[in-house]
């Protein structure tokens, strides 16, 4: 029998007003395990009024007090991986392995908001003027929200959520109804740390879900992590209501590989960087740029009998390498994908479209797919296809090489693999992507500095987590102060210049 997936609403869980739900799957066996609430408006409403009401209070707790209540939490999370990580496979598909490297990442940033009395200390000048002095403050927005995709229903809310915490803030999580159950768990723990009521609360939806939240007046700032267009929508309708907004996008992630590369080095970090996950992360390698025709014939050799090999299996299998695709509708449109990348005439090396699992032939698998001879005029090249499919796309040289990633619409994540200082120098200084990896393929910046890309892959001036979600969580005020002396100076009509 499907479980009865609720909201969480001032402290408790909640129901909601509404009628409509969606469906939630084990994608290892295709069976429905759950049936999650789609909130609207009312929800959204009674979220924030919850928040408002607890906003005072938490805004004006010390920031010492704020950090403990996350260290709480963050020992909470540590004692509890495995449930956390086994309710993230049953609804995502990921192995537990992968599950646990999720939470384990999301947990970092927990670490840097406990540290919220140095984060939000402020400056001072004494003497900006004669007897004036000048300071800032960081104080907090008020009600913010999150809106985050299936992939990481841990980490990517925990990219945001602890540092908006810290801040002061109080915060609404809209997570994927694809894999909503996480989001109570961390409801819940976050309460058992001592949480007041009111200050973190989650909303079950889809896009009624989320209009709601970007048109109410109360919602001072929105991030998102999800795909360019409806990161586009959101960051446009958010702007349009005089939200602060961070919106992350889509990604086509490069990997070039050089001709000194450590080859068997580059195929292992190919191997976890194109299909750990099943493909379905933002930061996933799908295209590798080999630079020249032995580098990438060779770069096929080594690839084509690992990919073959790759152990398939559902995410509790603890030998699974991979496990299934998030949805039946996921699956059929990567499918589609790999038959537009022949239709366009790339090589299909290894064709992963037919895979079965046997026992599980009602799951969401595929197996791992490698195209040759991609060209950046091919779909495979220009959509982001989310799933464990990699395209190797030649260049005759660095300079060909870094042309494709810098004229790509996305600017996410990249990475050269090579023993040369130089180049290696060059291209991260002169690559067009906002995170850079050198012999390192998934560079995902640790908690304490910040996650985005350039171009269509992020919407906003700030990234997340790290000092710039400090920044983006908070807003500056700036004092300037003076005191009696007794000393009367007289009317001043002119600019003051503080000399």
């Amino acid at each position: 029998m499907p479980t009865d997936i609720s909201h969480f609403i001032d402290g408790r869980l909640n129901a909601g007003r509404g009628s409509r739900t969606a469906p939630v799957f084990n994608p290892a066996t295709g069976e429905q395990t759950g049936s999650v609430a789609l909130g609207g408006a009312d929800e959204v409403r009674e979220a924030v009024a919850a928040a408002k009401k607890a906003f005072p209070e938490w805004a004006g707790t010390t920031p010492l007090r704020r950090a403990r209540i996350l260290n709480r939490f963050l020992h909470i999370l540590e004692e509890r991986v495995d449930e956390l990580a086994a309710v993230i496979t049953s609804e995502h598909g990921k192995v537990l392995s992968d599950a646990k490297g999720e939470i384990q990442r999301g947990m970092e940033v927990v670490e840097f908001a406990t540290a919220a009395p140095q984060l939000l200390k402020g400056e001072f000048t004494e003497n900006v003027g004669t007897r004036v002095d000048s300071y800032s403050l960081r104080q907090p927005l008020g009600i913010v929200a999150g809106i985050t995709p299936f992939n990481f229903p841990v980490m990517v809310p925990m990219w945001m959520f602890p540092v908006a915490l810290a801040c002061g803030n109080c915060f609404i999580l809209k997570p994927s109804e694809r894999d909503p159950s996480a989001s109570l768990l961390i409801a819940a723990w976050l309460k058992e740390a001592g949480l007041p009521a009111g200050v973190f609360n989650v909303v079950h939806g889809d896009k009624e879900a989320v209009d709601a939240i970007l048109h109410h007046p109360d919602i001072s700032a929105v991030s998102f992590v999800g795909s360019t267009p409806i990161a586009r929508y959101i960051y446009e309708t958010a702007a349009r209501t005089g939200k602060r907004c961070q919106a992350l996008g889509g990604a086509k992630n490069h990997m070039v590989i050089m001709p000194d590369a450590d080859m068997d080095q580059a195929v292992d970090a190919l191997m976890g960087a194109a299909y750990g996950s099943a493909g379905e992360r933002c930061m996933a390698i799908s295209v590798a740029v080999p630079v020249g025709e032995k580098t990438a014939n060779t770069l096929i050799e080594k690839l084509e009998p690992r990919i073959r090999a790759l152990k398939i299996g559902p995410g509790t299998d603890p030998d699974a390498e991979m496990g299934p695709l998030v949805t039946k509708q996921h699956l059929e449109r990567v499918r589609g994908l790999i038959d537009a990348g022949v239709t366009e005439g790339a090589k299909l090396v290894v064709d992963g479209r037919n895979f079965r699992m046997q026992g599980y032939e009602n799951g969401f698998f595929i197996g791992g797919s490698l195209f040759d001879h991609v060209t950046p005029g091919m779909t495979i090249h220009a959509r982001e296809i989310f799933g464990p499919v990699l395209s190797v796309a030649r260049a005759d040289s660095y300079e060909a090489a870094a042309r494709m990633i810098n004229e790509h619409e996305f600017g996410n994540g990249t990475a050269i693999f090579t023993r040369d200082g130089d180049a290696a120098r060059e291209f991260a200084h002169r690559i067009q992507v906002g995170m850079v990896g050198i012999n390192v393929p998934i560079p995902v910046p640790m908690a304490f500095h910040s996650f985005g890309g350039w171009k269509a892959s992020l919407f906003g001036d700030h990234h997340m987590h790290g000092p710039e979600g400090v920044r983006f969580y908070t807003r500056l005020k700036t004092i300037t102060s003076r005191w009696p002396t007794g000393i009367r100076e007289g009317a001043e009509f002119v600019m003051p210049t503080m000399g």
